[in-house]
C-alpha cells in the first residue's frame, strides 16, 4: 500500500483530519505506518483512543521511526496498547547496515 485508498466521506471532521495527517507525516516510512493504521482503524477508535493516537502523532517522525523499527527502545510513556497496535502496521523496512547488506547480497569485494 503506497497511499490513501480509503474514502473519508463517512468520517467526522476530526477523523478526516487525522487520516489526512497520517498520510502526510513528513517521512515516507511514517506515512506508511500511520496511514495504514488509520485506514484500517480510524472509524472504530473511541474518542479516548483518538486522543492517545494524536498524542503519539505529536512525537517527532525520526524518533517514532527508531522506536517502531527497534533501533531505539520505546520510551515508557509510549509503552501502551495503542502504540503496540500502531506498530503492527509497520511496513517491511529494516535498518540498513553493512551486515544486513552482506546478508542480503553477499560480502562486498
Amino acid at each position: 500500500m503506497t497511499g490513501l485508498s480509503r474514502s473519508s466521506a463517512d468520517l467526522d471532521p476530526r477523523r478526516r483530519r487525522i487520516l489526512y495527517r497520517c498520510w502526510h507525516r513528513g517521512i515516507r516510512e511514517m506515512d506508511l505506518v500511520f496511514g495504514q493504521f488509520a485506514e484500517n482503524e480510524i472509524a472504530s477508535l473511541s474518542d479516548e483512543e483518538l486522543d492517545e493516537f494524536e498524542t503519539i502523532m505529536a512525537e517527532e517522525d525520526q524518533d517514532l521511526n527508531r522506536w517502531i523499527t527497534g533501533a531505539d527502545p520505546v520510551p515508557a510513556h509510549l509503552q501502551t496498547p495503542m502504540f503496540e497496535r500502531l506498530c503492527k502496521y509497520r511496513p517491511d523496512f529494516d535498518i540498513v547496515t553493512i551486515a544486513s547488506l552482506a546478508e542480503k547480497h553477499g560480502p562486498r569485494s
